[in-house]
């Protein structure tokens, strides 16, 4: 299957979630008068700074043991905390997810001390609403393998994560074509944007 790019992804920033990295807990800790005026304006400046944009492929699976998972083409990962995840699957999803170069530049420019306030609200919504970004690719998917009988994992696993080293995500990097949404992978597998992001989730039959 082809992969299929999210150019751009429409969603509403999750700001109970942003609210929450920033260590406000909903109905225990609460934001009041100008604090909640100005973080209000931060997230609506950091929704329009964010341009988000992703991809998602799907890819079967030819087997999982105790230690690799083997994809249909070839591509393996050993990882034995991966094949446990992938246990009973017939497939798999990877996806990426990117917030694009303005929100970060911002980040960067407001934490050299202009407005550190407003570095720290970018980060917190740039870093939520990439996350949520995955969230939504995935239920584009879930919805396609509803009709087919399937279903995702309600969890993601990522390189870095577990056993699984950090190389793999060139593997994710390059299958998801992401370099056409503008995003690049140095030596030491980072993703640039640095709001950017790769998973891999499950795919079972019901």
């Amino acid at each position: 299957m082809p992969v299929i790019f999210f150019n751009p992804i429409s969603i509403p920033l999750p700001k109970d979630r942003i609210y929450s990295r920033l260590g406000y807990v909903k109905d225990i800790t609460k934001i009041t008068g100008k604090n909640k005026e100005i973080y209000e304006a931060y997230i609506s400046e950091a929704a329009n700074l964010i341009e988000l944009k992703g991809a998602g492929l799907r890819m079967g699976i030819k087997a999982v043991d105790s230690v690799q998972t083997t994809l249909s083409k070839g591509i393996a990962f050993k990882s034995k905390s991966l094949a446990k995840f992938l246990t009973g699957c017939r497939e798999v999803l990877f996806m990426g997810a990117t917030a694009g170069n303005r929100i970060v530049e911002s980040i960067q420019s407001n934490s050299s001390g202009k407005d550190v306030t407003s570095s720290v609200v970018f980060d917190a919504a740039a870093s939520e609403t990439v996350d949520a970004a995955l969230n939504w690719i995935m239920s584009y998917f879930n919805s396609q393998l509803l009709r087919e009988g399937k279903y995702l994992s309600p969890n993601r696993f990522s390189a870095g994560y577990g056993d699984l080293l950090l190389d793999n995500q060139k593997v994710m990097f390059d299958i998801l074509k992401l370099k056409e949404l503008g995003v690049s992978i140095n030596q030491n597998y980072i993703l640039t944007p640095e709001k950017s992001v790769t998973a891999l989730a499950g795919i079972k039959e019901k």
